[in-house]
C-alpha cells in the first residue's frame, strides 16, 4: 500500500484526481482509526496470485491491501469495493486470483461462498472458467487439483467446501443464498439495485462478507453507477461513512487528455510504467484503438467510455452532455403559486405516452413542471412493466427503465385503455390553472386536431405550432444556452431526464438543429417535446410573483 503511494507521490505513477483524493481520504479519515492491515493473508494472497494465475503490479497489490484492512475486533473495515477502470487494466484477472483465494484454506472460512454476477452468461463465467483453466494447467495440476474441484460452471475448495459460482444479473431464484462474498461485473448496464438487493440479501450471515462492484463506465445514466460514482464522491469528500465503499476511480480528468498517451494511465493503471509482458501488448492495442479514430471518429464515444473510463456524449448527437442534463435536479421553488405560466402537450401517438407541461419563469430560471401518462399495453410490451421481475431483459427486444419506480414516484400513470385518453391532460392541466396563471397552451397541427377544442371549452387559449420542425432550430440557442447555465429546473424528475438523453440532436448545412429520436420505438421523448414546446411562446410570460399584488387587491375595502 505505501509502495503505490510513494510511486505516485516521487512522479512514478499518474494519477487522476479520484485517486489524488483518495490517497487524501484514507490519510485524514481512515489511518486515523485504530485499524490493522493483516500482513499476513496480504503475503499469502500475493503469493497465491503470483504463482498460480499472474506477476501482480503495485497498483494491483495496493487495491488487495484494503480487502484485507481489519478492525481491533477482527472484523473486515471495508464490506463495499468500488473499482473502476478503463477496458484492459485487468480487473477481471485480479477478481479471479481474489475469488481462488478468497474460498481456498488461506483465507480459512468453510463454506465462505461466492457469486459472480453479470448481465450474460458468458461475462459472468469469465473467472470461473480462468481459475478452472489455472487448476487443470499440466503445470498447476500436481497441486491445484488436490485442492480445488473445477468446472466451467463453478469451483470448489475441497478442504473448505467453499463453492464459486457465476449468475446472470436476472434476480430470480436467488433469495436465500449464503454467501461469503459477491462480485457485479459489468456494472455500468445496471439500471438500478433491484437485483444487487436480491444477490446480496444473503450476506451476513458468514463473517467478513465482501461485495465487490467493478467495471467500466457505459451508457446508461442516473442508473446504478452514476448513484455509486455519488456514493465514492461523498466518501472521498468526508459527506459519508469513511468505511461506506472504498472508491477506486481510475479515469481521465478531462477528455482533451485523450490526445495525449502519456495520460492514458490515469485511466488504465497497468499502463504505468515500466511497461512489460502483458502491458506491452495493450499499448499497442491502445494506440490501435485511438488511430482507428482518425477514420472513424464514429468510435471516439467508445473508446473515451470504454478505454479512458470518462463517458462522452457529442455535442452533434445529444441535446446537452449528461452531467448538464442531470443539473436540472435542482429543488422545485416553493413560492411559484400565482405566477403566468405557458402549457403544452405532446405526443407521437396517443397508444404509447402523452405528455403535458407548464413552465414557469422565476428569478431568472425557468421550471418546468410535467407529467405523463401511457398504455399498459405499450409498456408491457417494450419495459417488460408487468413482469413480477421486470429488469430481466429479453436481449434486443426492450430498454431497461425502472417505469414502476417513476410511476410510484408520480411521474407517469400507466392506463388499461385502448387508447389514452386525452381528458387525462386536459384534467391536468386544470389542476396546473388552480396554481398558475396559464397564458397558453402550446400543440403542434397533429396534437390540436384531438386537443385544441376539448382545451378551448375548457377555457384554456391555445397556440398551435405550424411548422414543428423549424421551431427547433429557433429554441436551439435557449435550449444550448440554459443546460450549461443550469437554466432549467425540472426538480428529480428522472422520467424527463431519460427523454431528454433519448433525443438526438441533428445540424443540417446551414447550421439549424433538429430534435429527432436515438431510437423509434423505445427512447421516448415526448417529456421533452412538451418541454421545449412551452419554450415557444415562454415571451408571453414575466418573471413576476403577482399573487401578493392580487392578494392585496382582493383585500383592498372600495
Amino acid at each position: 500500500m505505501t509502495e503505490y503511494i510513494d510511486q505516485y507521490e516521487s512522479g512514478k505513477v499518474l494519477l487522476n484526481q479520484e485517486r489524488i483524493d483518495l490517497i487524501k481520504y484514507l490519510r485524514e479519515y481512515v489511518f486515523t482509526e485504530d485499524l490493522y492491515f493483516d500482513n499476513e493473508q496480504i503475503e499469502n494472497f500475493v503469493k497465491f496470485a503470483q504463482k498460480w494465475f499472474f506477476p501482480l503490479r503495485p497498483f494491483q497489490k495496493f487495491l488487495i491491501a484494503f480487502v484485507f484492512l481489519y478492525k481491533q475486533n477482527g472484523k473486515r473495515y471495508y464490506r463495499d469495493f468500488l473499482w473502476m477502470m478503463g477496458r484492459g487494466s485487468g480487473k477481471n484477472g485480479l477478481i479471479s486470483a481474489l475469488a481462488a483465494f478468497l474460498i481456498s484454506p488461506l483465507n480459512g472460512i468453510r463454506g465462505y461462498d461466492g457469486s459472480i454476477i453479470a448481465n450474460s452468461e458468458d461475462q459472468a463465467k469469465t473467472s470461473v472458467k480462468e481459475i478452472a483453466d489455472a487448476v487443470h494447467d499440466p503445470k498447476n495440476a500436481a497441486t491445484l487439483e488436490r485442492q480445488f474441484y473445477a468446472t466451467q460452471t463453478l469451483v470448489r475448495s475441497k478442504s473448505t467446501n467453499s463453492t464459486l459460482r457465476f449468475r446472470t444479473s436476472n434476480g430470480n431464484t436467488k433469495d436465500g443464498l449464503r454467501d461469503g462474498f459477491v462480485i457485479f461485473d459489468e456494472i455500468h448496464e445496471y439500471q438500478d439495485d433491484s437485483n444487487v438487493k436480491v444477490h446480496i440479501s444473503g450476506l451476513g450471515k458468514k463473517p467478513n462478507s465482501r461485495i465487490f462492484y467493478i467495471g467500466t463506465d457505459g451508457y446508461v445514466r442516473d442508473g446504478f453507477i452514476d448513484k455509486k460514482k455519488a456514493l465514492a464522491a461523498n466518501v472521498l469528500s468526508g459527506k459519508a461513512k469513511p468505511d461506506t465503499i472504498f472508491p477506486w476511480i481510475a479515469k481521465l480528468d478531462n477528455r482533451d487528455e485523450i490526445d495525449d498517451p502519456h495520460m492514458w494511465e490515469k485511466s488504465v493503471p497497468m499502463l504505468s510504467k515500466p511497461i512489460t509482458g502483458y502491458a506491452e501488448d495493450l499499448v499497442e492495442e491502445i494506440e490501435k484503438d485511438y488511430a482507428d479514430l482518425a477514420d472513424n471518429p464514429s468510435g471516439l464515444e467508445e473508446f473515451l467510455t470504454k478505454r479512458m473510463d470518462i463517458p462522452s456524449q457529442s455535442m452533434e448527437s445529444s441535446v446537452a452532455p449528461w452531467d448538464e442534463i442531470a443539473a436540472t435536479n435542482q429543488p422545485i421553488p416553493d413560492d411559484l403559486d400565482g405566477r403566468e405560466a405557458i402549457a403544452a402537450v405532446d405526443f407521437a401517438t396517443v397508444r404509447d405516452f402523452v405528455a403535458a407541461a407548464v413552465t414557469i419563469k422565476a428569478n431568472g430560471k425557468l421550471v418546468t413542471l410535467e407529467h405523463q401518462w401511457a398504455l399498459k399495453s405499450f409498456v408491457d410490451k417494450y419495459y417488460g412493466y408487468s413482469r413480477k421481475n421486470y429488469h430481466d431483459a429479453t436481449p434486443n427486444k426492450r430498454i431497461e427503465i425502472p417505469i414502476r419506480e417513476w410511476e410510484d414516484a408520480g411521474h407517469i400513470d400507466i392506463l388499461s385503455e385502448s387508447m389514452i385518453d386525452p381528458q387525462h391532460a386536459v384534467q391536468w392541466l386544470l389542476s396546473m390553472r388552480e396554481r398558475f396563471n396559464i397564458k397558453k397552451v402550446v400543440m403542434d397541427n397533429y396534437r390540436a386536431t384531438i386537443y385544441r377544442k376539448l382545451l378551448e371549452d375548457a377555457g384554456f387559449e391555445v397556440m398551435v405550432i405550424k411548422n414543428p420542425t423549424a421551431i427547433d432550430g429557433l429554441l436551439a440557442t435557449i435550449i444550448d444556452d440554459g443546460f450549461p447555465q443550469q437554466r432549467f429546473i425540472w426538480g428529480d424528475n428522472p422520467l424527463l431526464r431519460w427523454n431528454t438523453n433519448n433525443v438526438l440532436v441533428k445540424t443540417d448545412k446551414r447550421g439549424n438543429k433538429q430534435y429527432l429520436k436515438k431510437e423509434e420505438i423505445r427512447r421516448k421523448t415526448d417529456g421533452f417535446k412538451a418541454f421545449e414546446y412551452t419554450l415557444y411562446a415562454i415571451d408571453y410570460i414575466s418573471d413576476v410573483d403577482v399573487s401578493g399584488f392580487l392578494s392585496a387587491v382582493v383585500n383592498l375595502d372600495f
